[in-house]
């Protein structure tokens, strides 16, 4: 990206787009554009043509998404991938008419088959069933992959894609009917904490294997392929280290300071048996992580009890 160029960043509120904002801003780039949801409603396709055309914006980082766990996905089925669908095909398609240089579409480590062999690599897209619990949100993030794919074929667009894994970090939502594991296992033991309790209940069995990437590694890496990477095929963004959800909440315990015992509710569902990426793609171009887990933690709960108390 040329210095003094105008970025978009749509969905800078959210914990993706700000980490971006972060990262731009300590590369030295001020000319960047954010607009709220209420300034612009991304799902009005002639609001977001009207933006374009006005602000003329020369690279866009999509990290514009409705997200949420296992329960959010499974309940709110139709307005995952209608929103997902709608918001990313109104921003590629005026990235198209508004002749962006460069944008950058992230998606999800969801997009892959439920049992794809491990770790996956970017050839596996498509190989297989998804899973079902968040079945609509992986078809929306697909669909914006092939989208890109489709304008740089036709169009010559130079539209890439990045998939992140697991993501926590500042921002992050904890609200515990729609979060993901990481903020909600933060939020469940500092309130265990704070009341006494005895125990804490965790969904599932705690046997499913997740990688976990800091919020600002990934800006990092998002940075990284807007300068670097300009190739069809999409970009795993993973550190290649995985964990069982058990031994997750023990070290989130840990770090939090919860002394109480923790208890798995098998009844309730695990989600994907396995999901590590294979990014070695993306380390092969000089890439990786800097964030240990366990820092990270240290880090996000340091932000939890900012935003929270």
């Amino acid at each position: 990206m040329e210095s003094g160029g105008k970025i978009f960043v749509a969905g800078h509120r959210g914990m993706v787009g700000a980490a971006i904002v972060r990262k731009l801003q300590s590369e030295g780039h001020q000319n960047i554009i954010t607009r709220t949801s209420k300034e612009l409603d991304l799902r009005n396709q002639a609001a977001v043509n009207d933006f374009f055309a006005k602000e003329q914006p020369e690279y866009v980082f999509v990290a514009a998404a409705k997200v949420g766990g296992i329960l959010a996905n499974n309940t709110y089925r139709a307005e995952f991938l209608y929103d997902n669908l709608i918001i990313e095909t109104n921003l590629i398609h005026a990235a198209y008419t508004a002749k962006v240089k460069k944008m950058l579409f992230l998606g999800s480590s969801c997009i892959y088959p439920k049992l794809a062999p491990q770790p996956l690599k970017e050839e596996y897209l498509l190989t297989g069933l998804l899973e079902e619990t968040n079945e609509p949100y992986a078809i929306a993030k697909i669909a914006g992959i092939k989208l890109c794919e489709a304008y740089r074929d036709q169009y010559g667009c130079n539209f890439i894609s990045g998939m992140p894994t697991n993501l926590y970090g500042q921002g992050d939502n904890y609200n515990l009917q729609n979060s993901h594991v990481i903020p909600a296992l933060l939020r469940k033991f500092h309130e265990a904490k704070k009341s006494g309790s005895a125990f804490t209940e965790i969904w599932g069995s705690g046997s499913p294997l997740r990688e976990f990437m800091f919020v600002d590694d990934l800006a990092d890496a998002c940075f990284f392929l807007m300068q670097e990477y300009n190739d069809k095929l999409f970009v795993n963004i993973g550190t290649g280290e995985e964990i069982t959800i058990k031994d997750l909440a023990l070290l989130v315990k840990e770090v939090v300071g919860y002394t109480g015992e923790i208890k798995f509710d098998a009844t309730k569902p695990d989600g994907t048996p396995r999901k590590l990426m294979d990014s070695s793609r993306l380390h092969a171009m000089g890439w990786k992580h800097s964030t240990s887990l366990r820092d990270g933690l240290t880090k996000a709960y340091g932000y939890f009890k900012e935003e929270n108390e």
